[in-house]
């Protein structure tokens, strides 16, 4: 009983930790016009798997467009239009995206967010930013996973 309680556990923690993670725009500020997001982003690591999380105002949106409408603050081609006060953008593929706010202004006022992602299932690899050491740096990342998993079953179980 105990075995098949500690396999559930693990399940339930260690496979959404080790493939996804939802990264909050803005941190604690959110979606807003008071956030640098070029600074914001470089502090992050986006892969495939990933979710963008923007948490925003009614008077603001999130429109996901190209390279041109990002650096042109232009909003009247987006690719997708989001609203609502809450968004999360799943990041399924490797590449750059662009988002920008449509309300008059705020993109030219530095409400626009642009980030590359890492990795994608067809196995072409991009380089990891900020130092990061590739495959290693993600096992890495896994094995803390799995250590922390493995110490809470412990725990659990003992």
């Amino acid at each position: 009983m105990a075995v098949s309680a500690a396999i559930f556990v693990f399940v339930l923690f260690a496979c959404p930790m080790a493939f996804a993670k939802d990264h909050i725009v803005g941190g604690n500020d959110g979606w807003s016009q008071s956030v640098d997001y070029s600074n914001w982003a470089s502090g992050e690591t986006f892969s495939v798997g990933d979710n963008l999380v923007f948490n925003y105002a009614g008077n603001h949106g999130v429109n996901v467009v190209s390279k041109d409408a990002y650096e042109n603050c232009n909003t009247g081609n987006a690719i997708q239009v989001h609203t609502g006060g809450e968004t999360s953008i799943p990041l399924s593929s490797a590449g750059d995206m662009y988002f920008v706010c449509p309300t008059l202004n705020h993109c030219d006022t530095g409400m626009k967010l642009a980030i590359k992602i890492q990795g994608s299932s067809s196995g072409t690899k991009s380089n990891p930013p900020n130092g990061a050491s590739g495959v290693f740096g993600n096992m890495s990342k896994l094995m803390v996973r799995f250590s922390v998993v493995l110490g809470a079953l412990f725990v659990f179980m003992g």
